[in-house]
C-alpha cells in the first residue's frame, strides 16, 4: 500500500511539473454560459464533498467518544417541557 501511494504521489508530482513548466496552447473558445455551468458543477461537488466530510467526521468523533467513555452531555442542563392548556372556550 505504501509503495502504491508513493508511486501515485510521484506520478501526480510529475504531471503537475509537466503542466506547470510545459503548458500546451489550446486555440479554443469557451462560451460564457459553459463557464457558469462549470462553476455550478464545481460548487455542487464542493458542497457534496463538504457534507460528506462533516457527516463522517461527526460519526467518527461520536464513535471515538463512546469507545473512550467520554460523555459530552454530562454537565448539560435540560429544562422540562412547559405545556400550557387553555380550558376556556371563547
Amino acid at each position: 500500500m505504501k509503495k502504491t501511494m508513493k508511486f501515485l504521489g510521484l506520478v501526480l508530482a510529475l504531471i503537475a511539473y509537466k503542466n506547470a513548466f510545459f503548458p500546451t496552447v489550446a486555440y479554443a473558445y469557451i462560451d460564457p454560459s459553459t463557464t457558469t455551468y462549470l462553476i455550478q458543477a464545481i460548487a455542487g461537488i464542493a458542497v457534496a464533498v463538504g457534507s460528506f466530510v462533516v457527516i463522517y467526521w461527526r460519526r467518527a468523533k461520536k464513535r471515538l467518544n463512546e469507545k473512550m467513555g467520554i460523555n459530552l452531555d454530562k454537565n448539560k442542563e435540560v429544562e422540562e417541557d412547559v405545556i400550557v392548556k387553555d380550558d376556556q372556550e371563547a
